[in-house]
């Protein structure tokens, strides 16, 4: 296995930074939380000491200017961050008695998904922590008109320097039919180099199949890896080079789920990060990724959402936090 090393280059994440409505530990009211799926990434990756950029559109109200605080504190790049003049958007969490999240949201023509080509050139352009080495994206500012075409052309023009990470992050609520995203899932697979998905999710996506029979057919279509979570049992991956790995959950005293897949997704850039694997120059050694190295990355990121997994809302480790578990 290739000693892990810091390689450089800036980890771009792209979409929605918005606001949860959490239920608070007790006396029953409701917290507002940073959160977003892609957000919640570049905070991950931050933690983790990687360079990250958020591509976001931030309201210019009480929400969107924590939200800029709160990426800003965590050492988010927002450079290339667009002040937007349309309101935030918030999203209501609820949780069930074992601490499963589910999500209701108000998101009506506000901020996060009014994108244009215009407001995301250069947005890759190389800055102070170096080359944009790898972009991510998914969840609704993939599938939410009008900005959802201006980010996946984005990704679309990003192969030619960068790895491409992307999370379906399916919210039916928001998306559509099963019919109506899953053409589009496909055609993001055919950009992608790293998959991440959830188990909840590809059984929306494809219900009744079993998760390796969908994850065989996705890496047909061109990742490199494609990455299954599956709660509090671990993960499944493969890869296009053969590669298949199951790795068991961590026991941990579940506090709630919020934010555990992005921390995940954060872990596994990361660590690929510090292997040097990442940006299109790497792609070559991205697609022949060995057994030690995918199962070190993936154990990193398993314990990334666990850790998530123990603390209130969206809350991803720090490096030394990390380094403390998996030595």
């Amino acid at each position: 296995m290739p000693t892990p090393r810091n390689a450089g280059g800036v980890i771009a994440v792209a979409g929605e930074a918005l606001v949860d409505a959490v239920p608070a530990p007790v006396g029953g009211y409701w917290e507002f939380a940073p959160g977003g799926s892609p957000a919640n990434v570049a905070v991950g990756l931050a933690r983790l000491d990687v360079p990250a950029r958020m591509l976001a559109r931030l309201a210019d109200d009480v929400l969107g200017r924590k939200l800029r605080e709160h990426l800003a504190a965590n050492g988010v790049d927002l450079s290339h961050a667009v002040e937007a003049a349309e309101s935030s958007s918030l999203a209501i969490v609820e949780l069930s008695e074992d601490g499963v999240a589910d999500y209701d949201f108000r998101v009506e023509g506000t901020a996060d998904w009014q994108w244009t080509s215009e407001e995301l050139s250069g947005a890759l352009d190389a800055g102070a922590g170096g080359p944009v080495v790898a972009l991510h994206s998914g969840s609704l500012a993939l599938t939410t008109p009008p900005g959802a075409e201006a980010l996946r052309e984005l990704m679309a023009i990003a192969v030619d320097t960068a790895t491409i990470s992307y999370d379906p992050n399916v919210r039916p609520m928001l998306m559509g039919t099963r019919d109506d995203v899953r053409p589009g899932v496909h055609e993001l697979l055919g950009l992608a180099d790293v998959v991440k998905v959830s188990e909840e999710d590809l059984a929306w996506l494809e219900p009744g199949r079993a998760p390796r029979e969908v994850v065989a057919e996705w890496l047909e279509l061109g990742p490199a890896i494609v990455v299954v979570t599956l709660g509090g049992d671990g993960a499944l991956a493969a890869t296009a080079s053969g590669v298949e790995l199951t790795l068991p959950g961590r026991k941990i005293e579940l506090v709630d789920t919020v934010g555990a897949g992005d921390s995940f997704s954060s872990a596994l850039l990361g660590g690929l990060h510090r292997r040097g694997m990442l940006g299109a120059e790497q792609r070559e050694q991205l697609y022949g990724i060995d057994r030690e190295t995918l199962e070190a990355v993936l154990t990193e990121a398993v314990e990334a959402a666990a850790i998530t997994c123990s603390r209130h809302g969206s809350d991803p480790p720090t490096r030394a936090e990390l380094d403390a578990v998996t030595g």
